[in-house]
């Protein structure tokens, strides 16, 4: 999900014919909204699935890495975002922000988390 939204439809969306700067920051703000519910819901899911499984060290580091990154995002990133957008959609022409790219690092990364804790957890393919 994290890929396909946060990669693929999120600067794809301004490159649509008639879709204006407002039109796609109100899509993107609904589209990451229902992202970043859906993320903390597993998020939710995975720590309780870690917790009772009785974890090796690599496991819960990784498990705590994607976690704290998506509270970042969710706690630090996502409101400055949230609060430039209100800006923009009330009309006023901005600089560009550094926030986005701060959250497509904490994306970046906590996709690697997520791929290096399904290999953890996996273990080994013969």
């Amino acid at each position: 999900m994290v890929l396909a939204i946060s990669f693929l439809e999120a600067p794809l969306k301004f490159r649509a014919p008639g879709v204006t700067l407002p039109l796609g920051l109100g899509i993107g703000r609904l589209v990451f909204r229902a992202l970043n519910a859906v993320e903390a819901v597993l998020a939710v899911v995975l720590v309780t699935a870690v917790v009772r499984a009785a974890p090796t060290v690599p496991v819960v580091a990784l498990t705590v890495l994607a976690v704290l990154l998506l509270a970042i995002q969710l706690a630090a990133v996502r409101p400055v975002l949230n609060r430039r957008s209100d800006r923009v959609l009330a009309g006023e022409t901005l600089p560009r922000s550094r926030a986005h790219l701060y959250y497509v690092a904490c994306e970046l990364a906590k996709v690697a988390a997520l791929l290096a804790l399904g290999v953890t957890v996996l273990g080994p393919v013969a």
